[in-house]
């Protein structure tokens, strides 16, 4: 019995420490990324954004919680009610199980899997389920034609991100995210005579075109703006949650900045050296690596929401056709031209 226990029950019961610390982390991570987001947006608009509940506001996203949470959740009598309920949750929790396998510095991982990559890819093609479960149970056309949308751009721009990941596995020869990161640590900078100048060797800099449609499709598959056709205000009133309110609508919005956040993530291992110092000198290499994660992770978020504050909406066709039209055929021969250089060079990873 002893035997069973330090065989399964030991290592069973630090997996679900570790799942718990991570849950707890990342949520009050996008508490404060919610509240930046709003601040990003009010600066932008030159107003001053949430600045009552605690100092500068800083608890607005607790109050918010807080509101959700006491509120009586309605559901509509002809919604169907089991799966209505359901929706949401599976949504959220899709979300938060792609974190699984990110790891935030060397070794700091749940699961430090060999197929990473395409784990995430499978829980992020899984979350549309979630979208339509909602749209299709509200028994609302409004609701119905948001996840609808919604299906469609997800799904049309994981092809263009799936060709992206691509051409960065080609230059890595690794599905582990960690292999990814730490192929990133030796590269231009070494062939320049500068090796302490780690930025260099960031997949950022060789692989720009694809790094642009990357951040771009990360926008339209997160559903953030200037992509946010299925809960156009002015046209779909919110979407498939129109009909949602209290937890569950709160259990949706967490799924969606959970996967908004994932895209950050996978955008700074990619293509900004994940925990890697921008430059290998002191004080630079003093810092942990969880630290330069979650920096960088700030950093593409914060872009995410001046894109947000800035561009105007698109219209759905301008969207479909950038997905197909444009990031597609790019992606695509990015993938071919990485291949035949990665070939022709002699370099391999």
């Amino acid at each position: 019995m002893a035997e069973f226990w330090i065989s399964y029950g030991l290592p069973l019961a630090i997996i679900l420490g570790k799942s718990l610390l991570l849950i707890t982390a990342m949520l009050l991570i996008i508490a404060y990324l919610l509240y930046a987001d709003r601040k990003v947006w009010a600066a932008v608009q030159m107003r001053r954004g949430p600045n009552v509940v605690g100092p500068w506001g800083l608890l607005q996203s607790f109050a918010d919680l807080l509101k959700f949470a006491l509120k009586e959740p309605v559901i509509p009598a002809s919604a169907d009610k089991i799966v209505f309920l359901l929706a949401p949750l599976v949504a959220s929790v899709l979300a938060i199980s792609a974190w699984a396998v990110i790891p935030v510095s060397e070794g700091w991982a749940i699961a430090n899997i060999n197929v990473g990559i395409l784990y995430i890819l499978a829980i992020s093609s899984l979350e549309v389920y979630g979208v339509i479960m909602g749209g299709w149970a509200s028994n609302s056309k409004y609701a119905f034609l948001g996840a609808l949308r919604s299906a469609a751009q997800m799904v049309s721009y994981e092809v263009s991100i799936g060709f992206v990941i691509v051409t960065v596995l080609l230059c890595v020869g690794s599905l582990n995210l960690t292999d990814i990161v730490l192929a990133q640590k030796t590269g231009l900078a070494d062939w320049l005579g500068v090796p302490w100048f780690t930025m260099l060797n960031w997949f950022w800099l060789i692989l720009f075109p694809v790094f642009i449609i990357f951040f771009i499709s990360a926008l339209a598959e997160t559903n953030r703006p200037p992509f946010d056709l299925p809960e156009a205000e002015s046209e779909l009133v919110a979407g498939f949650m129109v009909e949602y309110s209290s937890t569950p609508y709160l259990l949706f919005m967490l799924g969606e900045y959970v996967a908004i956040t994932l895209m950050c993530a996978l955008t700074t291992i990619l293509f900004l050296g994940g925990w890697l110092p921008p430059l290998d000198i002191a004080p630079f290499n003093w810092v942990p690596g969880v630290i330069w994660f979650v920096l960088k992770l700030c950093f593409v978020f914060f872009m995410f929401a001046m894109v947000k504050a800035i561009v105007p909406r698109y219209r759905y066709d301008q969207l479909m056709r950038l997905g197909w039209k444009v990031f597609l055929p790019l992606s695509l021969f990015m993938v071919v031209l990485v291949a035949f250089v990665l070939k022709f060079t002699g370099w391999a990873p």
